[in-house]
């Protein structure tokens, strides 16, 4: 029986932090240099399972050396990756992510590989058939069909909705917990009432829904009633991935049996708040201790994140 299993096309991403981006024609230092998986689902599995679950992650990535890097990330943080299919004769994709001192923003460019998507033959039916959450992203048919399969079979249908699409809004029955970011938001709504909005969401089925609003916190609602949490206060180096590790956070949050919802939030964003003083997706998660102290002291113990920040900034055949 796994905690969770997680669908994703996984990415590599080529994280570099300047102090401002260059002009055309003009260059400017690297000030940070990092090889990290990437992906919603990818990275949000990888932030559960440093936070103590049992994860599996199927998907497809090319059979190059990108490929066997998101692999071998995903084995090394102890994930299940045997139903994660290597294309033969294709390329995974890569983001080159560029994040920047003077405005605190990013920016991509990406290569979106050659790989073919899984098709419906290729869903692991026994993995969904053990799984007590199913992790999407995107809604497709493969992901629907998944979801299906493992909600047949006791899991509760976990989405990281990070954009609004008319697809999304027809799927919310079929989800338990909606965890969506502003962007989806203000898809949804053009107002600020967000108790009646969550109401007006778990009508239509989730049993938790929550909004993400990156540094003015997050809002949501269950059965025991609404809330809202702040957002924790750091010094700010990399937001890429914040939402994903924010969700995986928030699924292992659902793991622990004494945690309350108001908590569990609290949890995730300290994780991805953590996250924000590293670069990149993956190398500033904490692990469960170091979040814990954080939540009650405000401290961050990085010893261990700081092995993993240089563990990624070595060249890509060392990671």
């Amino acid at each position: 029986m796994y905690d969770i299993v997680g669908m994703d096309y996984p990415c590599v991403d080529l994280n570099v932090n300047v102090d401002t981006m260059p002009k055309p024609n003009g260059a400017m230092r690297i000030n940070n240099l990092s090889w990290q998986g990437g992906g919603k689902v990818a990275s949000g599995i990888v932030t559960a399972a440093r936070l103590g679950a049992s994860c599996a992650i199927f998907g497809v990535v090319g059979d190059d050396r990108y490929g066997a890097f998101c692999k071998k990330d995903f084995e090394d943080h102890g994930i299940d990756t045997s139903h994660l299919i290597m294309r033969e004769n294709t390329r995974t994709a890569l983001d080159i992510v560029l994040s920047d001192k003077e405005t605190m923003g990013r920016s991509m460019v990406f290569y979106p590989g050659t790989i073919r998507r899984l098709t419906g033959d290729e869903i692991p039916v026994d993995d969904l058939k053990n799984t007590k959450y199913f992790f999407m992203a995107g809604v497709n048919p493969v992901a629907k069909k998944s979801a299906e399969i493992a909600k047949e079979h006791g899991a509760k249908i976990f989405i990281d909705a990070d954009s609004y699409s008319e697809e999304l809004a027809a799927y919310i029955p079929s989800i338990d917990i909606f965890v969506a970011s502003e962007f989806v938001y203000n898809g949804m709504f053009d107002n600020d009432r967000y108790e009646d909005n969550c109401r007006s969401v778990m009508k239509q089925g989730p049993e938790i829904v929550v909004f993400t609003f990156g540094e003015r916190g997050a809002v949501g609602m269950s059965r025991d009633g609404f809330f809202t949490v702040p957002a924790y206060q750091v010094d700010v180096v990399d937001t890429v991935g914040a939402g994903d590790d924010f969700h995986g956070a928030f699924l292992a949050g659902l793991l622990q049996p004494d945690w309350g919802l108001t908590y569990i939030t609290q949890f995730a964003s300290a994780v991805s708040a953590i996250k924000c003083t590293r670069i990149g997706g993956r190398a500033g998660i904490p692990d469960m201790k170091t979040t814990l102290k954080f939540m009650e002291t405000g401290e961050i113990d990085y010893t261990e994140i700081d092995r993993r920040v240089a563990h990624y900034e070595r060249g890509i055949e060392y990671v």
